[in-house]
């Protein structure tokens, strides 16, 4: 019964916030997050706690890693040996922390991302700076607490004689908290602690006068000093940090970049691996040779040119591209009075210095006592020598020592310590000289006792020595900045072209989606006959482009996508290349490539005309498509097009162009009217009705035409074929049902499927339903009148019907 007293009937939901409330809260404290007053973890302190304690110091020999790692998981920290041994090699690695806490021998990793030897390999020891962190700590300066078994006590800060939170910086996850406070220079810090103890009013302007910024292990130049000051007054805040580097002359006249510092935490293997493959896959021209000459005199990375490159641009481009440059982001989080606390820098330096003056304080009331304790002594030795005679004859009638401590307490009023003193004294200390010693013993005492009081009673002399204290470790361990501060963040201005190697080369693309460049080399060994296509697919764009040129495709569908020449696949010509949609995501396999614009028009004063199969017409401004930040995964939306319909004929034209619309339907019809007609509209919207169509009708062909004296072919599906003077049919306005300009047959009527403008040289490929080829020459296409069909170009009942016409 009374174990079902004990029983409670909870939900999950209490149960499980319960239970991840205390772990999420000793996750923040005891784990991931740094205190505000030595800037360590709680694995850090062990680490350098049991060191000490384990006598593993800067002025003894190396120890074995294992050693140490063993003694702070059995005795302190009981999560394992890998979470401690990485905890000891970070705080030894120089390109980590602005000033080491661990001297390590052996293998502790790399800035190329390398691990450590194992721990039975390495041997560590304490560096001299972290001997600072743990100066006085035996001093009851600061509060012991048991350990996870109660056999030992183990410090919940350390006494930290200088600000190792910003000196090295922090960084940690934890549940619902991160930390990443940079590294300062201890220099610098200090001035700016010493500033603040005499001004205690001082505000972030005047501390930044001494504390400039982050001063990273790995050097670098960080910019946006306005960001900055943001961070040191919110705790959160972003700065860019780039790397070091200079443009050199080689002895051949060609120019060379050179890196010898890095932004921090950036990994130096993986930095050159991206620039070389930046290199190999031609991503920028210029790019000779990538190296990395680091050696034991510093860092290292060489990036040889080309003769022709312009080095600043392939710079800026590497800025912008790898970890050369990136984006720190600041959240200074750190663990004040037990709680997680955003903090600005002037809140760590506060609570620092009143972390200091606890430290002093307990250790001036510890040595106060000390001392107070040993004077008492002293004068009892000092009465005890001037009464010597008496001393030794009572002593030597005592029956043992506690006899002896007791008379001498009764006869000679000492205090039982005194009387202990005097009983433990030896006899050679009975000399004149050793009298001497004690009364100049008993005045030094009294002078210090004199100097801790006023420690604790005067507040200018206790920061007065917490100033000497900090001078001493700025005089000691001072170390010139290695990070350059700059005002502005500097723009990064890249001429693309510029990045880009020249080379005329061949594109093709197909109806169906297929695209590739060729070498021109390649092109002239196979012949254009030769190109790579499927056999149900078609060629519609073959041409000789520059790796600088840009090119839009338009779909049926009303995709449109923008694609430098160089960023397409080079092939053979003849392989047939990728597909669009390997690329570009929202694009469907069905779609199929109407038209192909090179870069020969300005984007800015000219216009881009659609008109569909049914009938819809639109015309909406190129700027509406310059080159948009997803264009290499997405196309852009240039019409909105029904389900049952698609895009046939698609023009450039210029913003005031006076063209004319001459239209074609497949019964016959034809309509022509003023480009004018049609306002310039967005990219997604779906136009304005074109032609009036009639049932089961739809629209053949569309063309812009600059003079109504052009000449338009007009193809029927029984292959017959003729010319049309555009002046035959009158200008009317859109949306008309058009005029009839083919012979009307009721039982085989003739179908129009293909029209172009008319020019002496072009040739024509007319392919039929049983397969025969048909070539033919516009020009022996005759001129023939509206009622006329034209000239019968084949024998329809032994080749059958065309179906598809190409020019050849």
């Amino acid at each position: 019964m009374e174990e079902q007293k004990n029983i409670q009937d909870l939900t999950l939901e209490e149960v499980m916030s319960d239970r991840f409330g205390r772990y999420s809260k000793y996750i923040i404290q005891e784990r991931a997050l740094p205190d505000i007053r030595d800037g360590l973890k709680p694995v850090q302190r062990r680490i350098l706690f049991a060191m000490n304690q384990d006598g593993n110091t800067y002025d003894k020999p190396f120890r074995k890693s294992a050693k140490s790692v063993g003694n702070i998981m059995g005795n302190y920290h009981p999560h394992g040996d890998s979470s401690i041994y990485e905890a000891m090699v970070r705080m030894s690695q120089d390109w980590k922390l602005r000033e080491p806490l661990i001297d390590m021998h052996g293998n502790n990793g790399s800035i190329d991302g390398d691990s450590p030897a194992a721990m039975r390999y390495t041997e560590a020891r304490l560096s001299e700076l972290s001997n600072e962190l743990l100066t006085d700590i035996n001093k009851d300066t600061i509060k012991m607490v048991w350990n996870f078994d109660d056999t030992q006590k183990e410090p919940t800060v350390l006494p930290a004689r200088f600000p190792n939170l910003l000196i090295n910086g922090a960084t940690g996850i934890s549940a619902g908290y991160a930390t990443e406070i940079p590294p300062h220079n201890l220099n610098e810090v200090i001035d700016g602690l010493l500033y603040l103890i005499d001004h205690p009013l001082a505000t972030l302007d005047d501390l930044m006068a001494f504390i400039s910024g982050p001063d990273f292990p790995t050097g670098g130049i960080l910019q946006g000093k306005d960001e900055l000051k943001k961070a040191y007054e919110t705790g959160k805040g972003k700065v860019v940090l780039r790397a070091k580097t200079e443009i050199e002359m080689t002895r051949r006249q060609q120019e060379r970049i050179v890196i010898t510092q890095i932004p921090y935490e950036v990994n130096k293997a993986n930095l050159v691996k991206k620039i070389d493959e930046i290199r190999l896959n031609k991503k920028i021209d210029g790019i000779q040779e990538v190296r990395d000459e680091t050696d034991r005199q510093g860092l290292r990375i060489v990036i040889e040119l080309k003769k022709a490159a312009n080095a600043q641009n392939v710079l800026n481009y590497l800025f912008k591209n790898t970890d050369l440059q990136i984006n720190y982001h600041f959240n200074m989080v750190a663990i004040d009075h037990m709680r997680p606390c955003q903090v600005s820098l002037l809140h760590i330096l506060n609570s620092y210095l009143e972390h200091r003056q606890d430290v002093i304080t307990r250790r001036s009331r510890f040595e106060l006592e000390k001392a107070q304790q040993r004077a008492h002594i002293v004068a009892g030795l000092i009465k005890a020598l001037s009464m010597l005679d008496s001393i030794i004859s009572c002593i030597r009638q005592s029956q043992n020592r506690k006899d002896a401590q007791n008379k001498l307490s009764e006869q000679f009023a000492f205090s039982a310590e005194q009387a202990s003193a005097i009983v433990t004294m030896p006899l050679y200390r009975l000399t004149n000289t050793d009298v001497m010693q004690l009364e100049k013993e008993s005045e030094t005492l009294s002078q210090t006792v004199m100097q801790l009081q006023l420690i604790l009673t005067n507040q200018q002399a206790l920061q007065k020595v917490i100033k000497q204290e900090l001078q001493q470790i700025q005089q000691q361990y001072s170390q010139a900045r290695l990070t350059t501060i700059q005002d502005q963040v500097q723009s990064l201005d890249i001429q693309e072209d510029l990045l880009i190697a020249s080379e005329q080369t061949m594109v093709a693309i197909t109806k169906h989606g297929y695209l590739k460049r060729s070498s021109l080399r390649s092109y002239q060994s196979s012949g254009y006959e030769q190109v790579g296509i499927k056999e149900s697919d078609e060629l519609i764009f073959a041409q000789e482009l520059n790796t600088r040129d840009n090119i839009y495709l338009l779909t049926n569908k009303g995709k449109i996508v923008y694609k430098p020449v160089h960023e397409i696949k080079e092939y053979r010509w003849k392989e047939i290349g990728d597909h669009l949609t390997q690329t570009i995501t929202n694009i469907d396999h069905q779609e199929q490539i109407i038209a192909v614009f090179t870069n020969n028009f300005s984007i800015d004063e000219e216009t881009l005309v659609l008109m569909t199969r049914q009938a819809m017409i639109k015309q909406t401004m190129w700027q509406q498509f310059k080159p948009w930040r997803t264009y290499k995964t997405r196309a852009l939306i240039a019409m909105t097009v029904k389900e049952n319909d698609e895009i046939i004929n698609a023009y450039n034209c210029a913003i005031d162009s006076q063209q004319l619309v001459f239209v074609v339907t497949k019964l016959g019809y034809a309509l022509k009217y003023s480009l004018t007609e049609i306002n310039i509209t967005g990219a997604k919207s779906a136009g304005v009705k074109s032609f009036n169509l009639k049932e089961n009708d739809e629209i053949t062909g569309n063309l812009l035409l600059n003079n109504e004296e052009q000449q338009v072919i007009v193809i029927s599906q029984r292959g017959t074929a003729k010319r049309l003077i555009a002046s035959e049919i009158p200008l009317t306005s859109r949306a008309q049902c058009g005029m009839q300009i083919i012979k009307n047959v009721k039982s085989n009527p003739y179908n129009i499927i293909y029209i172009s403008l008319y020019s002496e040289d072009l040739q024509l490929r007319l392919i039929t339903q049983k397969g025969s080829v048909i070539d033919i020459g516009a020009k022996n296409i005759p001129i023939a009148s509206l009622k006329q069909n034209g000239k019968t170009l084949i024998k329809e009942n032994e080749v059958g019907k065309v179906f598809n016409i190409t020019i050849k």
